[in-house]
């Protein structure tokens, strides 16, 4: 069972009979350096399309901006699992990448010369398109590189770059705008892809290419093959929900009550960034600790009991009466979700068929992406009538439903393979039972079944 999604060799290795290394570090390394970098670029272009925006055409000019690039990106998330199943992660990833360097290319040369919101909203069409695409692709790579036991530390080590990502990319961007003009950052971005694709080209080497019959059915069959997942195993089903009740306990305390709160105990702005720095630090340090050492920390610690902290944690922030406390708590729900995020991925991948990884991580990307608009739509009609603080606690008994689904899904065997062939010998085993001949006539458990529909005859009547 632990072979089922180790690496593959390489194909420039000649065949040899070397023992596999449990985590191909290089490859490993490269993936998430490159993913780093491209992130911070992807950063760099949202500071400065927004800020352009705003110039261009004020608040309503960035919400149909935002929309440009995030519609585009949640609808082909759903096909671009399928395609990263049929065409394999290295054909998409190395296609995608080009295209976005061109249109990065193209685009600075289009702003240097025009100062209109449409080539943004072009570039953020097109940005969300290709991202789509990409994004479960890029998520199948990781349990090629790592064998089970280690994909967890693979895992955290691409978490620290999610963190470290906006941190270093956010800044840059705004420099990029206070000193420069946006043809610049496209630019810079379109640096930050080549350096992406360059990485790319060493990191899918020898990666396996999906069978011909994969491709029975067409594009629109297989784009459902995330739902039809977890309509069917268990463990994926319930580790779905424990990632979309954490995303939605999330978005609205961290992107609105946070500054509401803050405003109304005239804590200043400032306090704000301090919280959410006091979090990203405390998920940085886990995700570090867990690179080093999360196949050696227990499962049921990093999903259930960092679960049960997260839900315990953020009903605790609304109660903090002073921003130290507040910091503090946020600190500490940063490294419980530090060590929570990787483990979700992680079982979830250990789980998922190897054919249809793509359409799987595509569904789970969903349950992210997709819940940000959810939750603050929700939970801001909630808090109307309830109130900030009722609200938040709210948000924090919906969180502790993630660690409850985790413990459902841990009942469940540990991958959909092995859930069919127990499925299989159930079903063998019933049948078996059933014919038994020294139990007819005999009163069992099976007598109330129905008997077997007849049989056609050999010969017409």
């Amino acid at each position: 069972m632990d072979s089922q999604n180790e690496a593959s060799p390489s194909q420039d290795s000649g065949g040899s009979a070397a023992p596999e290394r449990p985590v191909q570090w290089s490859k490993v390394i490269a993936l998430v350096g490159g993913q780093g970098v491209s992130l911070g670029g992807g950063y760099v272009l949202l500071i400065a399309m927004n800020w352009t925006a705003i110039r261009l055409g004020g608040s309503s000019a960035v919400t149909a901006l935002m929309l440009a690039a995030t519609v585009p990106r949640a609808v082909m998330l759903v096909f671009g699992g399928a395609v990263a199943d049929l065409l394999g992660p290295r054909f998409v990833l190395l296609r995608t990448t080009s295209a976005r360097i061109a249109v990065l290319a193209a685009g600075a040369a289009v702003v240097a010369t025009a100062q209109s919101l449409w080539p943004l909203m072009v570039i953020a069409v097109l940005d969300g398109v290709l991202f789509g695409l990409s994004s479960p692709s890029t998520g199948s790579i990781i349990p090629n590189l790592a064998r089970r036991t280690h994909l967890a530390r693979a895992n955290s080590l691409y978490a620290m770059v999610l963190r470290v990502a906006p941190i270093v990319g956010s800044p840059v961007g705004a420099w990029l705008i206070a000193v420069g003009r946006l043809w610049q950052a496209l630019l810079v971005t379109a640096l930050t892809s080549a350096v992406w694709l360059a990485c790319l080209v060493y990191v899918t080497r020898g990666l396996p290419r999906p069978a011909r019959g994969r491709r029975d059915g067409g594009l629109i069959r297989h784009s459902g093959d995330g739902l039809r997942l977890l309509a069917a195993h268990g463990r994926l089903r319930w580790m779905f929900v424990a990632s979309l009740c954490l995303d939605m306990a999330f978005g609205w305390p961290i992107d609105v009550a946070l500054p509401l709160l803050v405003s109304d105990r005239g804590w200043g702005v400032g306090a704000v960034g301090v919280i959410i720095a006091s979090f990203s630090g405390g998920a940085l340090c886990a995700s570090a600790v867990g690179a080093a050492l999360a196949h050696r920390i227990p499962v049921m610690v990093r999903l259930v009991v960092s679960g049960a902290g997260i839900g315990a944690g953020i009903g605790v922030m609304a109660l903090m009466p002073s921003v130290t406390g507040l910091a503090v708590v946020a600190a500490g729900v940063g490294v419980m979700s530090g060590f929570n995020g990787p483990a979700i991925v992680t079982v979830y991948q250990q789980a998922a068929p190897a054919s249809r990884m793509g359409a799987a991580m595509s569904t789970l990307s969903l349950a992210s992406i997709g819940t940000g608009p959810v939750s603050i739509a929700l939970f801001s009609s909630l808090s109307a009538g309830l109130g900030l603080r009722t609200t938040w606690l709210l948000c924090a008994v919906l969180a502790l439903v993630a660690p409850a689904a985790v413990l459902l899904a841990l009942r469940h065997p540990e991958s959909v393979e092995a859930e069919d062939k127990e499925g299989e010998r159930a079903t063998t085993g019933l049948a078996v039972e059933t014919v038994r001949p020294d139990t007819v006539g005999a009163p069992t458990r099976d007598a109330a079944r129905p008997e077997p529909a007849p049989q056609p005859a050999s010969t017409p009547a």
